[in-house]
């Protein structure tokens, strides 16, 4: 089915109400994602294990979202968009039930890594089907719209998780993660008519589409020049702690303005996307580079650290930019490309945690995180030159 015929199969009203059930979601996703990274003192303490030890829970979130997306995608392409997400959100609410009662840290470590499987399937259908509501010149502020859900997870699902594990326990953050999970199968359930007319391909056509370097190029670009973000987020809290030299109770606080930098950001990808299209993400990777490179500096001074958090978090927007780019060049294979998109977020979000532990314990300090970011961003701005060579070469220029 057309986005146009979409568009017009629904009312503005229903439409509006599904782009909410979709958020919904992705402040689900979201919050169960990013809770550990405000937690990390707190399980540390708990399981008896190392902070980067917690950071290993992370990565095998992230790792299981980079198994789940292609894998899912290709099982669900004959499926109603419909009922994929519905099944989807039933998977992650157990995922998270499952991490919230888990008695070790080897239990916890394949629990996280079981509910990251249905996230990157979940945001790249509900992406497709945001997209499907609305004309082609608005496609990226309407997934901007539905990732929304995932920057309010950053801006209040965060710190509430985090408020949540320092004032009773860590567990109940992920319970609470998975009754929105329940709440939003439902809300999807409710709102989301099932379209018989939709246009559904094969698992195989779409993996035989999948193969192109117009689609590997963004994916790649996801994967490493994103991944400076979560490193700078995934130690924030021992930062703060540790050099900044802040009690506690000022980690949530920090946390909403780092998610209050994410929401901004999305939304300003989106933007920066329908009107200047791909080489709007080559602007958003020259900014990464230079907020990471300053962040160290201001790791000292709360305030200071503050305003860097919000501005390290404009990064968020390259996920619509990147998301509406593969739309315009993964033409048969939208759904696995949509799903892998962010299966490469989180190859970014192992990949960042990942690199700043090395640096953190080979003695270069809290604050080096910034650094090792910095370097990441500038191998995602080496990998989108390539990119956009490839595009002009192709001849590829509405995507330019």
């Amino acid at each position: 089915m057309s986005a146009r015929n979409a568009a017009q199969s629904v009312t503005p009203t229903q439409a509006i109400l599904i782009q909410i059930a979709l958020a919904l979601g992705g402040f689900a996703i979201g919050t169960g994602e990013f809770a550990l990274m405000g937690l990390m003192p707190n399980v540390a303490s708990d399981l008896g294990v190392s902070e980067p030890q917690v950071g290993h829970l992370i990565s095998a979130y992230a790792m299981g979202v980079v198994v789940g997306a292609p894998l899912l995608a290709i099982i669900g392409a004959r499926f109603f968009r419909r009922h994929l997400l519905i099944a989807l959100m039933g998977f992650y609410a157990l995922g998270n039930l499952a991490s919230a009662v888990a008695g070790d840290y080897s239990t916890l470590l394949v629990s996280r890594f079981i509910a990251g499987l249905p996230h990157g399937a979940y945001f790249g259908v509900a992406a497709l089907v945001a997209a499907s509501l609305v004309p082609v010149n608005q496609r990226a502020k309407a997934v901007s719209r539905v990732m929304i859900g995932l920057t309010l997870a950053l801006l209040i699902g965060n710190p509430l998780a985090t408020l949540m594990g320092q004032s009773v326990e860590w567990r109940y953050a992920f319970a609470f993660v998975g009754l929105m999970a329940l709440v939003t199968g439902l809300s999807v359930y409710s709102f989301l008519p099932v379209d018989r007319n939709e246009e559904r391909n094969s698992p195989l056509h779409e993996v035989r589409a999948f193969g192109r370097a117009e689609i590997w190029y963004p994916l790649a670009i996801g994967a490493i020049g994103f991944s400076g973000m979560f490193c700078v987020f995934s130690y924030l809290a021992p930062t703060l702690l540790e050099v900044t030299e802040v009690s506690d109770g000022w980690i949530p606080v920090v946390l909403f303005i780092f998610g209050l930098g994410g929401f901004t950001g999305n939304i300003l990808g989106g933007w920066i996307f329908d009107r200047l299209q791909f080489r709007g993400v080559g602007w958003l990777l020259l900014w990464a580079t230079g907020t990471l490179l300053l962040f160290p500096l201001a790791t000292d001074n709360l305030w200071l650290m503050m305003g860097m958090c919000f501005l390290v978090a404009l990064m968020v927007g390259l996920g619509p930019a990147l998301q509406t780019h593969l739309m315009d060049v993964a033409s048969g294979a939208q759904t696995l490309a949509a799903a892998s998109h962010h299966a490469a977020f989180n190859v970014a979000n192992a990949l960042g945690p990942w690199l700043g532990g090395l640096a953190i314990t080979a003695g270069f300090g809290w604050e080096s995180t910034g650094y090792v970011g910095a370097t990441t961003a500038v191998a995602g701005l080496m990998i989108f030159f390539m990119a956009w060579r490839q595009l002009s070469t192709a001849g590829a220029t509405s995507s330019v």
